[in-house]
């Protein structure tokens, strides 16, 4: 596994287009290693790689769903000339990361 640094928080921050203060990095790189060290702890329990991970703490049905149903199609002309602006077929929008 990847050491985690200031550095490399640095370069994650980056790509993500965020800034954050040295004191930031600071409390992060605190976290990372309560978390790591919580891991730890976690892959010490005896049999833990033999438990099905859980996404969710509990059961949930969804068979309830409904089955897709196409009607009220609208015809691709119909919804292009509400737009704003159309370019190549396609409504275009505005540009939402600014940089």
């Amino acid at each position: 596994m990847k050491e985690i640094n200031i550095d490399v928080l640095k370069d994650a921050s980056l790509r993500l287009m965020f800034k954050m203060s040295d004191e930031e990095y600071n409390t992060l790189l605190q976290e990372f290693d309560i978390l790591f060290k919580q891991m730890a702890m976690i892959s010490k329990i005896k049999n833990v790689d033999n438990v099905m991970p859980m996404t969710f703490p509990f059961n949930i049905n969804t068979n309830y769903l409904r089955e897709d149903e196409v009607k009220d199609v609208i015809s691709k002309e119909d919804v292009l000339k509400n737009a704003k602006e159309v370019k190549d077929g396609q409504i275009k929008l505005p540009k939402v990361v600014k940089q």
